[in-house]
Formats: structure tokens, C-alpha cells, sequence
């Protein structure tokens, strides 16, 4: 269904053993997300909190998914003073391998409360199908699952 591609798992993971660490570090995610199936479609969820719908590019060529956002400034008043900021800004991207069972010509694309939902159904080619299976014996049809 999904294949994901993400040039610094593996270096993360090398890191990780060359380090005798287990888990404890990693290179955060600025776009973290999930992926399911749900009956006919595919389902990905990526979190953008503090981004805005327009903000958001979604572009599918071949079978590679690209999402694009941008999180940008909190506009303050003249007399603000910033104490702390370390939520991180700018523009952040992610690419997603679709498989050649999914239907990329249908992606439709929902963005609630920080989360970004994309429903990319199955293609009919990859549904499961019954075949007829024929006896040269006899003119009889023979129904297989």
C-alpha cells in the first residue's frame, strides 16, 4: 500500500546502535503521521498544528505523495516582548511513496484542528475478484474464490 521513504531512518538507526541507545533519541518528526486502511481507502493523518488550510500544498506525481506546509509567525503587537519560542517555523515537507494499488488520481485531502486527513481510495485493479474457471470436459463453470 504505502511505501515510506525517509533518507534519515536509517542513519537514525545506525546512530542508535552505534550509541547503544534504544529509542531514546531520534530526529523529531516537525510532521509526524499515520497511516491505515479503512475498508476501501487509505487513510493518512499527518499533524500540522499552528499551520493554516492555505498554507498547505498537496501534489501527487507518479506515486509520490508531497505534502508542503508552512508554519508561519504569530503576529504580536509592537509592545510584545518574545520570552520563548521553540516551536519550530518555516516551511516543512514530506514525500510519500504511494503503491500501485492505491488510486492517486482520487486523493481527497481534509484539514481539522491541526490535522491534515487523506483519503486515497484502492484502486479496482487491487481489489480482490472472482475468476470463472473453466473444465474442458465439461461445458459446466466452475466458481473459485
Amino acid at each position: 500500500m504505502l511505501m515510506r521513504t525517509d533518507p534519515f531512518r536509517e542513519l537514525d538507526r545506525l546512530a542508535q546502535q552505534f550509541m547503544g541507545t534504544t529509542g531514546t533519541w531520534s530526529r523529531p518528526s516537525s510532521m509526524p503521521m499515520d497511516a491505515y486502511r479503512e475498508g476501501d481507502t487509505f487513510v493518512i493523518a499527518v499533524d500540522l498544528p499552528g499551520v493554516t488550510a492555505d498554507a498547505i500544498e498537496i501534489d501527487v506525481e507518479r506515486n509520490t505523495l508531497s505534502i508542503k506546509a508552512e508554519r508561519r509567525p504569530l503576529a504580536h503587537a509592537d509592545d510584545v516582548q518574545v520570552t520563548v519560542s521553540e516551536r519550530p517555523l518555516g516551511v516543512f515537507s514530506r514525500q510519500v511513496m504511494l503503491g500501485d494499488s492505491l488510486d492517486a488520481e482520487n486523493v481527497q485531502a481534509h484539514y481539522d484542528a491541526g490535522v491534515l486527513t487523506l483519503r486515497i481510495p484502492i484502486a479496482e485493479r487491487a481489489k480482490p475478484r472472482k475468476i470463472a474457471v473453466t473444465a474442458p470436459d465439461s461445458g459446466q463453470k466452475l466458481i473459485t474464490s
